[in-house]
């Protein structure tokens, strides 16, 4: 074998055997990301709605820092604290008031002093459901307690749905507080963060156009949020004037309520729907109004699904 194919062998020996090299360090960097992945994959909505609340938040934080002397862990523990409080306070009001009703409604149905009045002879009149509304409607008035033994069945399987959406609620709110306390400490390191990011971008797309990308990106964020937050003031204030409409008691509390379950990305169903069972079971309406109301309601309830595509499409 000459000199010439002899170097050539060796040539290709040591480029196999760094191939080798680069593929064993590849296989073992995915099965690390895929790895870190399976760990971090229960959190990741969590860090999500973290780093869109830290975007959005870091310019208050910033304000705040420089009227606090710079002292960015305060500051950021303050900014937790207060969004934390705007959150459990309303939802404890709230579930406190539902819990009551429903404790009240349960004995009533239970001791038989629940009074469900007649219906109305024109509901018969209703198309295709008029019939069996009326039906339904006067055997609660006549035998409440006999309705309730006989959809026993049916009453179960409601409970149950009805506990598992609250379940959800309760994990949702859960996880947005968590994510408020990752962001408040994302923030206390908001200069480092933004450095970081900076740097990515530069990593990824380029040092000539990671800067503005990472501006733009920023802006994104914060214009969305902030949409989030137009769109729930705009919900709550639709709520509001259907309670007051309805002369519900506490309409103002429940509204605003409402504008902190809508910004936590909770269905504000979860206020409007007692409000309706109280327009129906108080007996103080009649049922053209109670209808007008329900509907009231039930529309600026569901609001944010027509306002989410119009203002944040």
């Amino acid at each position: 074998m000459d000199a010439s194919s002899l170097s050539d062998h060796e040539l290709q020996k040591k480029i196999g055997s760094r191939l080798l090299d680069v593929l064993i360090r590849a296989g073992f960097i995915a099965v690390l990301a895929a790895l870190c992945y399976i760990v971090f994959a229960p959190f990741l909505t969590l860090m999500v709605w973290a780093i869109i609340l830290a975007v959005t938040l870091y310019p208050l934080h910033r304000g705040l820092a420089r009227r606090m002397g710079g002292r960015e862990g305060l500051v950021a523990t303050v900014v937790v604290i207060a969004g934390c409080v705007l959150i459990i306070a309303p939802t404890a009001v709230l579930l406190n008031s539902f819990g009551g009703s429903l404790h009240d409604l349960v004995g009533a149905v239970q001791q038989n002093t629940l009074d469900v009045p007649p219906p109305r002879e024109s509901i018969r009149g209703w198309p295709i459901v008029g019939e069996k509304i009326y039906a339904f409607w006067s055997r609660a008035h006549a035998d409440l307690p006999g309705l309730v033994q006989s959809m026993q069945p049916k009453i179960g399987e409601l409970a149950r749905k009805a506990l598992a959406i609250v379940a959800s609620i309760g994990v949702g709110l859960l996880q947005f507080l968590a994510s408020f306390i990752v962001a408040g400490i994302l923030m206390a390191y908001g200069e480092a963060g933004a450095k970081a990011s900076r740097a990515i971008f530069a990593r990824i797309i380029g040092p000539e156009r990671g800067e503005p990308f990472a501006r733009l990106s920023t802006a994104t964020i914060r214009a969305v949020a902030q949409g989030v937050i137009g769109i729930a003031f705009v919900q709550a204030i639709l709520v509001g004037l259907a309670l007051l409409a309805a002369h519900v008691p506490w309409a103002g509390v429940l509204a605003a309520i409402t504008l902190v379950l809508s910004i936590a990305q909770v269905p504000a169903l979860i206020v409007t729907l007692p409000a309706i069972a109280y327009i129906w079971s108080s007996g103080d309406y009649g049922t053209g109004a109670a209808v007008a109301h329900t509907v009231a309601l039930l529309v600026a309830g569901m609001a944010d699904n027509i306002l989410k595509p119009l203002m944040l499409g």
